[in-house]
């Protein structure tokens, strides 16, 4: 994968642009009626699901505003609403995006992160395991749709998906910037960004905390398509259909021989990732670091 120059993000620029930066078994094969039964039940207050415009296919719309802020609740949510879509047989693929304009998500809620105790950030962090597990194996065709922003846990979300169509937006930026909040991504982070644009682009763009506009991040292979922003949604759709062209059993058993050995790095290691997590976490400095960011963040606001 070529490498690419890449654009770094300096803390100012965050602020300014975001209020608050935060192997199952094999499913039916067969299409039926558009949206599938019961679709427009599946959705929440922070999730909106709905039929799509051809047979067999969800969309999933993330509304937590302002920004898709990934709180505790967001996260059980997003995990809810895609596990009634596997149970719908009639559910073949879901078009993730956002109901909240410019932004597809900010990543993880920092509010989880600060001033909580133990307990609180392990149940967090588990929260945050169980999304990117749930999403990273589905045996659904996931496309994601990125109508906005998506530094973090929402480039996280985007990365779990089969293909990405972002919007050709300069405002839209997407990339795993953790290090400039003073935050390291975790190794499943980097694995999944690792399996996409490869170990060197990933070592850079981790290590710079890097946050792509849409050109670059073409290039660098972190999405797959940029388009006109009032084209993402017809692009996604256009794009499901040919994942689901092909036989669903066939792509299912692929997509979990490729994906199967960087989940169960996790799952081997779940519980003292959660452990380091809240090690980490509940570090003096690191509590300070985020307290000072939130406080930044708060003053932009008002």
């Amino acid at each position: 994968m070529a490498l690419m120059t890449g654009t770094r993000v300096q803390a100012r620029a965050l602020l300014r642009d975001w209020a608050w930066l935060t192997g199952a078994a094999l499913r039916r094969t067969e299409p039926a009626a558009v949206g599938g039964v019961g679709v427009r039940r599946l959705g929440s207050q922070r999730v909106l699901v709905e039929p799509g415009p051809a047979a067999g296919i969800a969309v999933m719309k993330f509304k937590n505003p302002p920004v898709n802020s990934l709180s505790l609740e967001f996260l059980t949510d997003i995990v809810i609403s895609l596990e009634k879509l596997e149970n719908d047989k009639t559910i073949r693929g879901v078009i993730l995006t956002s109901d909240c304009p410019g932004v597809f998500s900010a990543g993880l809620d920092l509010r989880e992160m600060c001033g909580r105790n133990p307990a609180h950030y392990a149940e967090y962090w588990k929260a945050v395991q169980e999304m990117w597990l749930r999403l990273y194996l589905s045996n659904l065709v996931l496309i994601a749709a990125v109508n906005g922003a998506s530094p973090a846990g929402g480039c996280l979300i985007s990365l779990t998906c089969d293909y990405r169509v972002l919007a050709d937006n300069p405002k839209y930026t997407i990339g795993l910037n953790e290090t400039l909040l003073g935050i390291v991504a975790p190794f499943w982070f980097k694995c999944t960004l690792v399996n996409t644009i490869g170990h060197r682009a990933t070592e850079r763009a981790l290590q710079l905390g890097l946050l792509f506009p849409p050109a670059e991040a073409l290039q660098v292979g972190i999405v797959d398509k940029v388009v006109p922003e009032d084209q993402v949604q017809s692009t996604a759709l256009s794009v499901m259909a040919q994942w689901m062209a092909v036989p669903d059993h066939a792509r299912q058993l692929t997509k979990n021989m490729m994906r199967k050995p960087t989940a169960d790095l996790l799952l081997k290691e779940r519980d003292s990732d959660i452990k380091n997590f809240v090690s980490f976490i509940s570090k003096d400095v690191i509590q300070k670091s985020l307290q000072m960011y939130i406080e930044k963040l708060k003053q932009k606001r008002g």
